[in-house]
């Protein structure tokens, strides 16, 4: 009988431990932390945040059509050289929609181009010339013009005058997209951007400022804000409600700009900025300035940017403004 006992007791103790030991035998009987939830980013700015449906908005950029309206949640806000020498911003919103956007103007050849990578993308305009009309048609977008929506989406604003006095509401727009036009809105699938560390190339830059034939910007580093302030004809670029404009990330990209077979009703040529093939620029981050070179070969493919070495080029996590000019910007750097 002692020795019956003995032999259960050697039992209890010796199978706790055949199980422990074989993991794949019995679950661990310790508890084990469950993964966390990955963030979602958003693909535009990398920073945590939805990825909704993509709308790009042809934004007035006159002296007279600032402040603009809502151009401070566009993730990524292309400027490009229309008639007389002027500038025209091209806005592109993903990770968050304002309530209202203006002044929204009429679109441009160049856009085309510009938004072929976005596959095809939600397009909200003022309109075209007559001229282009079967052009935009033809394009892989979701054409939104003002033409054919109803005032209570492409509203006038009482406070300003013509032509700067188109607004628009997006969400009403993207909802009539949806159960009125039955089109199919797109959200990106990847990003456009490599984010992470930066070049260990770029040099401490003061300012930078980019030039078209009537038009400039300046960009100068805030040290406490760790951002980008933006000067439209050498004055602080603000929103509607008097914020100043502040970006993470700029890319001078330098471009051939010619003429289009398109004009203005005054009889201005429309200039095209050729964004399909190679090139120079420079990117703008953490208050510094990088020589870059451009690359892209086929329309429908985002552009690759890389360093003179041949790297790709890292954006940090944040807004995004991309300066499409042919004269080469003049940079003042820090003193070392």
């Amino acid at each position: 009988m002692k020795a019956l006992r003995r032999l259960l007791v050697a039992a209890l103790i010796i199978i706790p431990i055949i199980f422990i030991g074989n993991s794949g035998f019995l679950p661990s009987l310790t508890s084990q932390k469950k993964p966390d939830t990955p963030v979602q980013l958003n693909y535009l700015t990398g920073l945590p945040g939805s990825n909704d449906f993509l709308l790009a908005v042809k934004i007035d950029d006159t002296e007279a059509a600032h402040p603009q309206i809502g151009v401070q949640d566009a993730d990524i806000v292309y400027v490009e050289q229309v008639e007389s020498g002027l500038t025209r911003l091209l806005a592109i919103f993903s990770s968050k929609l304002p309530e209202v956007i203006g002044p929204v103007r009429s679109a441009r050849i160049s856009d085309i181009d510009l938004l072929a990578p976005f596959g095809r993308i939600a397009f909200a305009y003022s309109g075209s010339q007559t001229k282009m009309r079967p052009v935009l048609a033809k394009a892989n977008l979701n054409n939104l013009s003002a033409e054919r929506n109803p005032p209570s989406i492409f509203d006038r604003d009482p406070e300003r005058i013509g032509p700067v006095n188109m607004i628009l509401y997006p969400s009403l727009l993207l909802k009539r997209a949806v159960e009125t036009y039955k089109m199919d809105l797109v959200t990106l699938t990847k990003s456009p951007w490599n984010f992470g560390e930066g070049s260990k190339l770029a040099k401490e830059l003061n300012s930078i400022k980019i030039k078209w034939p009537n038009a400039s910007y300046e960009l100068k580093w805030d040290v406490t804000l760790k951002k980008w302030n933006i000067y439209f004809n050498n004055k602080l670029n603000i929103d509607s409600l008097q914020n100043p404009l502040l970006i993470e990330n700029a890319i001078v990209q330098n471009v051939k700009i010619e003429d289009s077979i398109y004009g203005d009703k005054f009889g201005g040529i429309t200039p095209l900025s050729i964004t399909v093939g190679s090139g120079d620029g420079f990117l703008l981050r953490d208050g510094k300035a990088l020589a870059i070179k451009w690359e892209r070969s086929v329309g429908d493919t985002f552009t690759r940017w890389f360093d003179l070495e041949g790297n790709d080029l890292n954006l940090t996590p944040g807004k995004t403004w991309v300066f499409l000019s042919s004269a080469p910007p003049v940079l003042s750097y820090a003193l070392s």
